[in-house]
């Protein structure tokens, strides 16, 4: 007998009930937090792939010297796998950070005005281009807000309108 007085909804294949998948997708699109997170880990993995591809087209990996010559074959991929990991781990370290900064400041930003649109993507860029640029002083960071701006808006614009 159930003692449940509110009637379920069949399971679906997964073993999630429709209700649960329509939480867990509101918790996904809505909570900033949770796309911080998300657009951290997510930058770091995709940071780290282009990092690896990156790195094995780049040549200024180890130099070769004359004792890297002397090594074998083996010592020498060890030092040049070595060298790949070290970018791709920087790249990741990278791609994170820009991907964190500019989903949690488009959430912010969207919450903020309620509404989804272009805009958000753009203020979003313009935030995250000037707090990467900042170090570099005041030109720096505003070259780099409507560089950010710029590339947002353009992916935004493709987005929404590459499905019609």
């Amino acid at each position: 007998m159930n003692m449940n007085p509110m009637p379920q909804a069949p399971a679906q294949p997964g073993g999630a009930s429709p209700d649960q998948v329509a939480l867990f997708n509101s918790v996904f699109r809505e909570n900033c937090p949770f796309k911080f997170v998300f657009g951290g880990v997510t930058g770091f993995a995709l940071g780290g792939v282009f990092g690896i591809v990156m790195s094995s087209f780049e040549f200024a990996g180890p130099q070769l010297t004359p004792q890297l010559q002397e090594l074998s074959t083996r010592e020498q991929m060890k030092i040049m796998l070595k060298d790949m990991g070290s970018r791709s781990y920087s790249s990741a370290k990278n791609f994170a950070v820009v991907a964190a900064i500019f989903s949690s400041s488009e959430c912010f930003i969207e919450g903020y005005r309620a509404k989804n649109d272009i805009y958000n993507g753009a203020a979003a860029g313009c935030f995250t281009g000037g707090v990467l640029a900042a170090k570099g002083g005041a030109k720096a960071a505003g070259i780099g807000c409507a560089g950010f701006a710029a590339f947002s808006t353009a992916i935004d614009y493709w987005m929404r309108h590459s499905a019609e």
